[in-house]
């Protein structure tokens, strides 16, 4: 399982980096798009890692969460309608690709600890990013959307380690390392 998760936010790590050499050629759309494939991934990272360890708890806590990041969202881009900065239309405030990974980003550090949501929320800080650097939204909309998330997800989660015992410790020896896990069932 923490392969699996290692690899899903190592994936939306690279495309993050992709991106930014993408950028130095000036498209505003590659970046967009890294955004958009970052926002995806990290809600399939975390429902990656509640099914890999048959998680229920977690499914029913990050779906409260996911639903409510939603609902508060739509309700808020429907009734601010402030107009995006490309003028695309009348939904930017908050920033759903924002709200949506910091949901994600909140959900894997809250349930399986600080080592997976450090990258995570570097991702979502990218993804925020994109949105700003590709015109879809202005700072405000990015720092209102994350508070969402964050917000939905330290509501409704409660920490896997703690109430599984889980124990992760870093081992090294003979040209080899790795991570020794233990957890009580």
């Amino acid at each position: 399982m923490k392969r699996l998760l290692f690899f899903l936010i190592t994936l939306c790590l690279a495309v993050s980096i992709n991106a930014q050499e993408i950028e130095v050629t000036g498209s505003r759309k590659a970046v967009r798009t890294s955004g958009d494939v970052g926002a995806v991934l990290l809600p399939v990272a975390g429902l990656t890692a509640i099914l890999v360890n048959r998680d229920w708890q977690g499914l029913k806590q990050g779906a409260l969460a996911g639903i409510t990041t939603l609902g508060a969202t739509y309700i808020l881009k429907y009734a601010v309608k402030k107009e995006r900065p490309d003028r695309s239309d009348m939904h930017s405030f908050p920033s759903m690709h924002t709200s949506v990974s910091f949901t994600a980003a909140g959900f894997i550090q809250r349930r399986y600890g600080w080592k997976w949501g450090i990258p995570a929320y570097i991702v979502s800080t990218y993804v925020g990013w994109s949105r700003v650097y590709g015109k879809k939204h202005d700072w405000w909309d990015v720092a209102a959307g994350a508070v969402i998330g964050v917000g939905s997800s330290y509501i409704f989660t409660r920490p896997f380690a703690r109430k599984h015992e889980l124990t992760l410790s870093p081992i090294a020896g003979n040209g080899h390392c790795g991570v020794y896990a233990s957890m009580r069932f």
